[in-house]
């Protein structure tokens, strides 16, 4: 009787935990309507099956109980029983996993124009690059990769050259501008993870991987690593920044290019290149 009790207040409870949870969706990115609708229809149709089947248990163990003048029954196997319930449950997670996979093929179908940003996760940081003037970014390779040089920008592709390369926690975004997130990692598994966005993406060393979004409004919100890599895990932190447009490019024309980080030797020439931007130079 007790394990019955207890077995129908997990039932009522986690129904009232997911109605009346503090944890919910944002309003943060006006293209994951579908994602929400996939949510929510996989939230009712597991839901459903979670309380049938919790209560069924529940009057299972009340209805058959230990009793002392009544002796145990056994049913026979039932193939028929056995063969409804297989096709069942196939068809069922076959209907879950259809509208998933629409979802999906949106996540990845990156629209025309959208403007790339590539994140480059390492050990325990986050670095980022933007196009230049030309909007284009220019190709890299690993075996590039320098202190000088985090990305492994091409030295010999004039696409290069005007990237802009943010070595900081935070990240600008124009607001209302679709952005594709080209992920990349230079030394273990890393998770570029926006929860307000609620779009993540593994990182994986030697590829590159993406997912695209839109914001609808202004602010600063967390990004985090969602996969282990290692003793500094808990600190690969930083804030994505989304601004109107005009606060954006004012951001943005502060910041260096890969040219003018390659041409500094030393802070003296950061400085003066920081001087001739706020003079307009």
């Amino acid at each position: 009787m007790i394990t019955a009790i207890i077995l129908f207040l997990v039932t009522i409870g986690s129904i009232a935990f997911h109605f009346w949870t503090p944890w919910w969706w944002t309003e943060v990115a006006s293209n994951w309507g579908n994602i929400d609708d996939t949510i929510i229809l996989t939230f009712w149709v597991t839901g459903t099956v979670f309380v049938a089947v919790c209560l069924f248990t529940a009057y299972c163990v009340w209805k058959f109980r230990y009793k002392e003048d009544r002796k145990a029954d056994y049913e026979p196997e039932s193939p028929r029983l056995e063969w409804f319930l297989t096709i069942l449950t196939t068809l069922g997670v076959c209907a879950l996993l259809a509208p998933g996979l629409i979802v999906w093929n949106k996540y990845v179908t990156v629209p025309e124009d959208a403007v790339d940003i590539e994140v480059m996760g390492q050990q325990w940081y986050w670095n980022y690059r933007l196009p230049g003037e030309d909007g284009i970014l220019g190709l890299t390779d690993v075996r590039n990769i320098t202190d000088d040089n985090p990305f492994g920008i091409n030295l010999d592709d004039p696409n290069g050259v005007d990237d802009i390369l943010i070595q900081a926690e935070d990240l600008h975004i124009p607001l209302g501008q679709s952005v594709k997130m080209n992920l990349r990692s230079i030394d273990v598994l890393h998770d570029f993870y926006i929860p307000q966005f609620r779009a993540k993406m593994d990182m994986v060393p030697g590829t590159v991987t993406y997912y695209w979004f839109t914001t609808t409004r202004t602010g600063n919100f967390d990004i985090l690593c969602m996969e282990y890599c290692g003793t500094g895990h808990y600190a690969m932190r930083g804030r994505v920044q989304v601004d109107k447009i005009e606060d954006y490019n004012e951001w943005l024309t502060e910041q260096y290019t890969f040219e003018e980080m390659m041409a500094s030797v030393n802070k003296t020439d950061l400085i003066q290149i920081a001087l001739n931007k706020k003079e307009g130079k």
